[in-house]
C-alpha cells in the first residue's frame, strides 16, 4: 500500500474531529472520501499533509510513519495536496505559478522543468493561452486548472485533491473529471474528496464513506450503488 491511515485521531482546539479514521490506498488507486459537509473529509488530507497532524495514530506513506513530520517534509516525501480554495497566488504569471512549485526540488534542471511545464500545458491547453496572464486574472475554472497543474508539475506520487469541481460551471466539471481521469492513466495515484457523487464515480475506483470522524462504509463505487440505505443515511441521496 503507498498510503494507510491508521486509527488517526485528530482535533481543531479542543474540538475532538477525526475519531479514529482508518483507511488505504494502493499505488496508481483513486480513491474517494465521501461524506456531508463538515463529517471530517477536509480534516483527514490536513492530517496526512501535516496541516493539522493527528494526536495519535499513524499515517504510513511509502511505509514510513509522517504522522508528526512539518508539513514540507511531508510534501518533499511526494504528497501534493490540492485545496479546496485553490490558493493560487495572484500578482503572478501562471507560468511563474508553475514554477515555483518546483523550487522545492533544486535537483530539476532548466530543462526539466521546462519539459514539465509544457506537460502541464499538454494536459490543460487553457493554462498554455493565459501563461502570462496573472492568477487574480483567471476564472474559476481556470484557477482550479492551475491549482491541479501546480501540484502535478512537483511529481508527487500521491495527489490530495479536495473538492476540484465546487463553485463551477457544468461545462468546466466535466472538464476537470476528465482531465483527473487522463492523470490516472499515467499512474498517479489520488485520493479525492468529492461532493458531487458523479464526478466522484466517474474518477474513483473505490470509497469511503465518513460520518462524524469515523469511516461508515468502504467499498467499491459498484458496492456503494447497490446499498441505497447506505447513500441515504450517510450521504442523503439516492444514486
Amino acid at each position: 500500500m503507498l498510503l494507510k491511515v491508521e486509527d488517526i485521531h485528530s482535533y481543531y482546539g479542543f474540538s475532538y474531529i477525526l475519531q479514529g479514521v482508518s483507511f488505504e490506498i494502493g499505488q496508481g488507486e483513486a480513491v474517494a472520501l465521501l461524506g456531508r459537509n463538515g463529517v471530517g473529509k477536509t480534516t483527514t488530507l490536513r492530517s496526512i499533509i501535516g496541516v493539522t497532524p493527528p494526536k495519535e495514530g499513524k499515517i504510513l506513506f511509502d511505509g514510513a510513519n509522517i504522522a508528526g513530520l512539518a508539513s514540507y517534509e511531508i510534501v518533499r516525501k511526494g504528497i501534493a495536496i490540492i485545496p479546496d480554495t485553490r490558493r493560487i497566488i495572484p500578482n503572478i504569471t501562471v507560468e511563474d505559478n508553475l514554477v515555483l512549485a518546483m523550487l522545492k526540488d533544486r535537483d530539476k534542471d532548466k530543462r526539466r522543468r521546462q519539459s514539465l511545464i509544457d506537460m502541464a500545458y499538454g494536459y490543460f491547453p487553457r493554462l498554455r493561452e493565459r501563461r502570462n496572464n496573472l492568477g487574480s486574472m483567471l476564472s474559476g475554472g481556470e484557477q482550479q486548472m492551475l491549482a491541479i497543474a501546480r501540484a502535478l508539475v512537483a511529481e508527487p506520487k500521491l495527489m490530495l485533491i479536495d473538492e476540484p469541481t465546487e463553485g463551477l460551471m457544468p461545462t468546466l466539471v466535466e472538464t476537470i473529471a476528465d482531465n483527473l481521469k487522463e492523470l490516472l492513466k499515467t499512474g498517479l495515484t489520488m485520493l479525492l474528496v468529492e461532493t458531487n457523487l458523479d464526478v466522484a464515480f466517474a474518477v474513483a475506483q473505490r470509497v469511503y464513506v465518513m460520518e462524524k470522524g469515523t469511516i461508515k462504509f468502504s467499498g467499491t463505487k459498484e458496492e456503494l450503488l447497490k446499498s441505497p440505505e447506505i447513500q441515504h443515511r450517510y450521504l442523503g441521496v439516492s444514486v
